[in-house]
């Protein structure tokens, strides 16, 4: 019979506070018979567990592969180091997607995590990064801040084998990774979006296990029961990657609101000796002069960096548009230059089979440009971070097939009056491919760690984006990361060429990658560098040219996805001019041998929803309020109220393209007598759109308050 000895909890907890306890008198606390101790389970040497040919594998770890199992060697070296985790789908189940989610290349997971050494001859691996830190070992608050968040146990390994000198630790990671293991593989809420059950063990399995120098992969095979589909299963190909995070973390560049950048935030307790401080870090890449080119750098020269960023082509990706996706890589060259370094940033394609069988595109080393067999037009340039400092680690960019049809759509419809090569349904390639190509950059900027600017456009007049002149000097925005898409103002008697008509790197880009990326040796200090980055950030933003502007302002008029011009009344207007030709010849240029009006029907709801953004811009210039984050070492207000005189310009557009006469060239008979869609429907969208602003709380509430 189990007997169990009560002690107080109060004395417990006391005991095991204390830190220093002994294992044997725990044990035999609980122990029913207090002189026999709980025996320990003893590793075998190495000598003994290591058997004639066994697979023995080398790199951020040793791993051993013997009779069918995997042993992973959690050496010294590894014990309490941060390890970050990535999980990515390698080949995803047939027929499973949620929007954007369920593709080859998606990334389900990630976490930071450590290895510990625990009692009774066990390994631990825990959880790492807390939201919560004080790093001045010296004070009584870091104490405090540790034992108010413990770290989370994920998983306890027995160690099998060890070393003579127990610095070598093997432990059986077969079982974990045959698990279900919410920490390694879909989350709960991914589960519940695609539909998975229980995992079904016997078609389950670990395909292969990889070291490399600074990351270890294991690849699985997982198959779940579907929960709805009577008893279907799903199988998908899995690959985690593990990767060992620098010893001494990247020093961290803390965020302002007048630069746009990615953000990771923790609550720190050391900052504020009488309260706490939200600590907001940019993400970036940790780009950093050779050490024997410090002093080359601080003279001003220009350097090449310890670790350059490098983003690898898909070896799926269609040969016809490489190298458009290696050029959007390689545009941002010159910004770098900028922030003192050369060949910082490149593209190339990855390594066939036959010139480096070991490139994997889900090894954790390689960034990647991953081309996606999807029917989502879009592209979207996600990150992979070190919480302790924000720096990127890598970046799998996912470049979704049709966004090749959101590209032709939007080029049509804002530049087919000026570009007669966007007159048809089928681009010829070298069109589409310098689409690719901007799409792509802009998308790299994101993986660069800067936010979407949508002030980028806020800047230049009608006259200057109608000027060849000044578009070859300046491009229609000062910054790719706008959602500015094409010159629309530009009408046919302009003749504007087409490389005038896309958007390039302006000079925002310019400075915020400068801003980001721009070392400051001497210093080397988050805090201490805030004062010289601000007075900085003040100096630049004097010309407006240099100014942030977020995508998440409610009222500021100037602060809006795919508008054109500082005055978007004028600006629209020509814009409107534009569509009313594409209208006009919709019928024309929609045509296709031996097909049906499916053409006609997806290029006129484009139109129309081009001339309901064109409305919407105008609108909220009504009860606008213009929002200028600043510092108190600036001078002037943050919030001020769009002037009156705009506003009535901005009624009377409205009133001039909408209320006072429907806008009925919209839905001419000899287009919509070709599809069901009934007309009155694309008319009452455009004044939803009008009035749903108009009569809101946030405009009424503007108004009166201006």
């Amino acid at each position: 019979m189990l007997r169990l000895k009560i002690i107080s909890f109060y004395a417990l907890t006391v005991i095991i506070s204390a830190g220093n306890y002994n294992l044997s008198v725990l044990q035999n606390l609980f122990a029913g018979d207090t002189t026999k101790k709980i025996e320990e389970k003893s590793p075998q040497s190495l000598e003994e567990f290591i058997k004639i040919g066994s697979k023995i594998m080398k790199g951020m770890t040793s791993i051993c592969v013997q009779d069918g199992k995997f042993y992973i060697n959690i050496n010294d070296s590894l014990l309490n180091r941060d390890i970050l985790l990535v999980t990515r789908i390698s080949k995803a189940a047939a027929g499973i997607r949620s929007s954007f989610a369920g593709y080859a290349g998606d990334q389900i997971n990630s976490g930071t995590y450590r290895f510990k050494k625990g009692i009774n001859n066990k390994i631990f691996l825990t959880k790492s990064i807390s939201g919560e830190r004080s790093s001045d070992t010296t004070q009584a608050m870091y104490s405090s801040v540790q034992n108010s968040n413990l770290p989370a146990i994920i998983a306890s390994f027995d160690i099998k084998a060890q070393s003579a000198d127990k610095r070598d630790n093997y432990i059986d990671a077969t079982d974990f990774f045959n698990s279900d293991a919410e920490s390694l593989f879909f989350r709960k809420s991914s589960k519940a979006t695609f539909k998975l059950g229980a995992i079904q063990k016997e078609s389950s399995y670990i395909f292969s296990l990889n070291t490399y120098p600074i990351n270890t992969e294991v690849k699985c095979i997982k198959t779940y029961v579907m929960t709805d589909d009577g008893g279907e299963t799903a199988t998908y190909e899995l690959n985690n990657s593990f990767v060992l995070l620098p010893k001494v973390p990247m020093t961290p560049r803390y965020a302002d609101d007048r630069v746009g950048y990615f953000t990771y935030s923790y609550t720190d307790f050391d900052q504020n000796p009488q309260g706490i401080k939200t600590i907001r870090m940019i993400t970036k890449w940790k780009l950093e002069p050779k050490p024997e080119d410090v002093g080359k750098y601080k003279e001003g020269q220009l350097v090449e960096p310890e670790k350059p960023i490098v983003f690898y082509i898909d070896p799926s990706t269609p040969k016809e548009w490489v190298p458009y996706l290696i050029q959007g890589v390689n545009d941002w060259q010159p910004l770098f230059e900028k922030a003192g370094f050369k060949n910082a940033i490149y593209a190339l394609e990855a390594p066939s089979k036959d010139k480096d069988s070991t490139w994997s595109l889900e090894d954790a080393r390689y960034s990647a440009i991953v081309y996606k067999a999807s029917d989502i037009p879009n592209a979207s340039g996600p990150h992979i971070i070190d919480p302790r400092s924000g720096e990127i680690i890598e970046s799998h960019i996912n470049w979704y097939h049709n966004v090749m049809s959101l590209l032709r759509n939007w080029y049509f419809v804002q530049c087919s009056p000026s570009d007669t090569g966007a007159r048809k349904m089928t681009f010829d390639p070298i069109l589409m491919g310098q689409l690719i190509r901007f799409a792509s950059s802009h998308e790299v900027g994101h993986t660069l760690g800067l936010w979407h600017n949508f002030g980028g456009t806020a800047h230049y007049t009608v006259k200057q984006l109608r000027n060849i002149d000044f578009l070859k000097e300046n491009g229609h925005t000062t910054s790719i990361m706008d959602y500015s898409r094409f010159n629309y103002v530009a009408q046919p008697e302009d003749r504007i060429p087409r490389e005038l008509l896309f958007p390039r790197l302006g000079y925002y880009d310019y400075w915020a990658i400068e801003w980001g990326y721009r070392r400051f040796p001497e210093i080397d200090n988050p805090v201490k560098e805030q004062a010289t980055l601000n007075q900085w950030i003040i100096e630049k933003t004097k010309d407006k040219r240099y100014s942030f502007g977020t995508e998440s302002s409610a009222s500021d008029p100037r602060l809006q996805a795919e508008d054109l011009g500082e005055n978007q009344m004028e600006a629209n207007e020509l814009g409107i001019k534009n569509l009313k030709m594409v209208m006009v010849n919709l019928g024309e240029w929609t045509k296709e041998s031996n097909t049906d009006y499916e053409n006609l029907k997806i290029m006129h709801n484009e139109v129309n929803k081009q001339y309901r953004r064109y409305i919407g811009h105008v609108v909220k210039w009504i009860g606008g309020i213009y929002e200028n984050p600043k510092t108190i070492e600036d001078s002037g207000d943050v919030y001020t109220f769009v002037e009156k005189k705009r506003q009535e310009e901005a009624m009377d557009f409205l009133n001039r393209y909408l209320l006072t006469e429907a806008p009925v060239w919209l839905i001419p008979n000899e287009y919509m007598n070709k599809f069901a869609d009934r007309p009155e429907i694309f008319l009452e969208r455009a004044y939803t759109t009008v009035l749903g602003s108009l009569l809101s709380k946030r405009v009424i509430i503007n108004l009166i308050s201006a």
